[in-house]
């Protein structure tokens, strides 16, 4: 049967669909031809009996996959419009223009088969109605979805054998570029961005955060490289904690090549509509891993110990010591644990000098009460873990006095080495706005006027550069003097007193604990009123300490029986804001020396399990008189007449 025998005047009554479609911008950009050949099935439509005004072109999806991943405008109206019986023939130049996917392309099949709706190709006109014609559209829809998948399957197999070799290039973060030879990775041309890179992994070798790091590129007031993509060129910014992050987390700066870090994986939102979402995966199952597959900034190892150091600093899971430094004066805080059920111990303040305290979150019912396993104050259980820390240290007093004056002096450098790059960057950039003002015809005024202002820019930069660099160079020297030198030599020979410095602060007394211990376990004997706090020192050494708590001394002040007992009768009459009112205009305090107040009289009432005050239910019938009319007829003093 010919195309023409199976073209109805019932079809030709009806629109012509044609449905232009390519799988990717680019392919609508460099295969021109296939979209031209598209469009010219408005001429077949025609050949076919239908008139110009009848057909209608469908290209929206131009630069859209049909494998069903997206959401294709133009098909769901073209498919609507099908169902609606407003189609005479759908027209397109392969069936894989129409679907990649057999759900699209069989729901299209059999709304055409129930609409009378006939599909044409360049193969010729099908109608789904008939068996053998739909034959054929369904082999063509299988074959479709199949080409689809042979074809990713061998650009992937082949990307993926690439990747194994370490040769596939992809983009290099900032501070990389490649080289000339299969696989080869070299560091960035550019100084100034080599030098910026490796003040990042030492000043985390220093400080031990992302977060310090950040803040102390933002205290100097240094510049940050980025490059969006690898064809762009390097512009420099104020730095953030994202990009830090990235360096400090990226295998690559580590010398190694890797592939397959996410993958991509489609789901089923709330909606019931088909989408994508990327997912990152951890470092065991990466396909392909490759450490020294080329130079970084620093060994695989190091970079290994600064993952784990991250780690340690996100704010830790239940049972589980660390977590980032952070001020208070509990210099135990991430590193105590309960002795009792291993939680780890949370951190107070208590008392006007806010002395630290410890309690697990854990609770034991004590009398139908949750009572915590384990609450004991701080200030003893620091004071004997500073001591068999410092005792420890000792021996280590010269060597770690050197490496702090090595430390000193580095950081003196540091900054100041990143703003003479700088201003080399500077003078680079005025230099070259110079050249091509100067290259220009004097007679192209306009260009020659635009390209004068970016020198002077340049120029005005380059001076603001040089001033910060010559005011750095005055307030930081590069080097220590042999009085600082000194000094910092007798400080190491008594450890003690750097530590109790009034410029060491808690945080840095942190940091020095947690160079050596791991995890402090306290145990607490409540019935003995001792603790017994045991060391885990980095290695697996373990040390043992036993020391007694002293008693809380708020539990041996008391309110006086005097108080205790006007407050019992006050009660009888009195609300507790009334009653705290009347003992403080008697001169009366609190076992604390301090004013009454409603809660105050309220705690000491439970306390002393004193009723509180009911008002009446029926209002009394006696004449009601004031304090002082009830003391001038009873003939008592005032205050006789208030308790009585």
């Amino acid at each position: 049967m010919n195309d023409l025998a199976k073209v109805k005047p019932s079809h030709t009554q009806r629109a012509a669909f044609v449905y232009i479609r390519q799988s990717s911008p680019s392919q609508v950009e460099y295969n021109r031809e296939s979209t031209a050949r598209q469009y010219a099935l408005v001429e077949k439509a025609l050949e076919l009996g239908w008139t110009k005004e009848q057909v209608i072109v469908i290209d929206e999806d131009l630069g859209l996959s049909g494998s069903g991943s997206v959401q294709r405008s133009g098909f769901a109206r073209m498919t609507a419009e099908v169902a609606l019986g407003h189609v005479g023939i759908v027209l397109g130049l392969e069936v894989s223009r129409l679907a990649r996917n057999n759900a699209d392309w069989y729901r299209l099949l059999d709304l055409c088969g129930m609409t009378d709706t006939l599909i044409g190709d360049s193969d010729g006109v099908y109608h789904p109605v008939l068996f053998n014609d739909r034959l054929v559209l369904g082999l063509k829809g299988t074959m479709s979805e199949a080409e689809l998948h042979i074809l990713r399957a061998r650009l992937d197999g082949g990307i993926r054998n690439k990747a194994a070799r370490g040769e596939l290039r992809r983009g290099l973060p900032v501070g990389f570029v490649w080289g000339e030879e299969d696989g080869e990775v070299r560091f960035h041309p550019d100084e100034s961005v080599v030098s910026t890179m490796r003040t990042v992994f030492s000043k985390f070798t220093e400080l031990g955060s992302v977060r310090k790091v950040w803040l102390w590129f933002r205290s100097e007031g240094l510049a940050f490289p980025l490059r969006p993509n690898m064809n762009s060129p390097i512009r420099w910014i104020t730095p953030t904690y994202t990009a830090i992050h990235h360096v400090l987390t990226n295998p690559v700066y580590a010398g190694a090549y890797t592939y397959g870090k996410s993958r991509r994986e489609r789901y089923v939102d709330d909606q019931g509509m088909l989408r994508k979402r990327t997912r990152h995966l951890p470092m065991a199952d990466w396909p392909v891993l490759l450490p020294e597959h080329h130079q970084g900034y620093i060994d695989w190892a190091t970079f290994q110990a600064n993952q784990a150091r991250i780690a340690a600093n996100v704010h830790p899971q239940p049972h589980q010591a660390g977590g980032a430094v952070r001020e208070g004066a509990a210099l135990l805080q991430g590193l105590a644990t309960c002795g009792k059920c291993g939680r780890r111990l949370h951190t107070h303040y208590r008392g006007r000098n806010a002395a630290p305290g410890y309690h697990c979150s854990g609770k034991d019912i004590v009398q139908g009460r949750g009572v915590y396993c384990l609450n004991v104050g701080g200030v003893q259980i620091d004071q004997a873990v500073v001591d068999a820390f410092l005792k420890a240290l000792t021996p280590a007093a010269l060597e770690a006095t050197q490496l702090a004056i090595q430390q000193l002096e580095a950081d003196h450098d540091a900054a100041l080495s990143q703003w003479r790059l700088a201003v080399e960057r500077a003078r680079y950039e005025a230099e070259r706005a110079e050249r091509q003002y100067r290259a220009v015809e004097p007679e192209n005024r306009l260009v020659a006027r635009g390209l004068e202002t970016e020198w002077e820019k340049r120029l005005r930069d380059l001076a603001v550069a040089e001033a910060e660099l010559r005011r750095r160079e005055q307030q930081r020297p590069r080097t220590l003097s042999q009085e600082e030198k000194n000094k910092i030599c007798s400080l190491g020979s008594d450890l003690r007193k750097v530590w109790s410095a009034p410029i060491t602060t808690d945080r840095d007394r942190k940091e020095l604990l947690r160079t050596l211990l791991e995890e402090v376990i306290v145990t607490i004997v409540r019935a003995e009123r001792r603790a017994h706090p045991t060391l885990r020192w980095r290695g697996g050494t373990l040390t043992e300490l036993d020391l007694s708590l002293p008693r809380s001394q708020p539990h041996g002040i008391h309110t006086d029986e005097d108080t205790i007992s006007l407050l019992r009768r006050l009660a009888v009459h009195y609300s507790d804001d009334v009653i705290a009112g009347i003992l403080n205009r008697q001169g009366r305090k609190t076992a604390n020396g301090e004013r009454f107040t409603a809660n105050q009289v309220g705690s000491l009432r439970r306390y002393r399990n004193i009723p509180r005050y009911e008002p009446p239910t029926e209002p009394s019938t006696g004449e009601l008189a004031t304090i002082r009319q009830a003391a001038k007829i009873l003939g008592v003093y005032t205050s006789t007449c208030i308790v009585g």
